[in-house]
C-alpha cells in the first residue's frame, strides 16, 4: 500500500542529504509552499520544469442534488480548481511504477 509523503518526511529527506539545520530547511520548504500558494491565489499557472504545472482551471456553475433530499435542486456556483499536468520526467517515472504494488 502507498504511503503519503508528509512536509516533514520532505525535510528529513533533505536533511539527511544536505545536513542543513532542519529549522532552515523546514523555512524553506514552507516558503517555497507558501510561493506556489500564493501564485495560484493571484490566478497565476506554476511551472516546475520536469516536475509539472499547476493550472487554474474554472468549472462552470451547475446544479446538483443533494443526497439527503433528491426532490431539491443544489446551486453549485462557479469555481476555480488546481488541476496538476504531470511534466515529462515525472510522467516517465511514473509508467514505471509497479501497479499491483498500490
Amino acid at each position: 500500500m502507498a504511503q503519503n509523503l508528509t512536509k516533514r518526511d520532505i525535510v528529513l529527506r533533505i536533511y539527511e542529504e544536505t545536513g542543513l539545520p532542519q529549522k532552515d530547511i523546514r523555512n524553506a520548504v514552507q516558503l517555497t509552499l507558501d510561493t506556489i500558494a500564493d501564485s495560484l491565489a493571484a490566478g497565476n499557472n506554476v511551472e516546475l520544469r520536469n516536475f509539472g504545472v499547476f493550472e487554474i482551471q474554472v468549472r462552470k456553475a451547475r446544479i446538483g442534488r443533494n443526497p439527503n433530499k433528491p426532490e431539491k435542486d443544489v446551486i453549485i456556483p462557479k469555481r476555480a480548481v488546481v488541476k496538476f499536468k504531470s511534466g515529462k520526467v515525472l510522467r516517465e517515472n511514473l509508467q514505471k511504477l509497479d501497479l499491483d504494488s498500490l
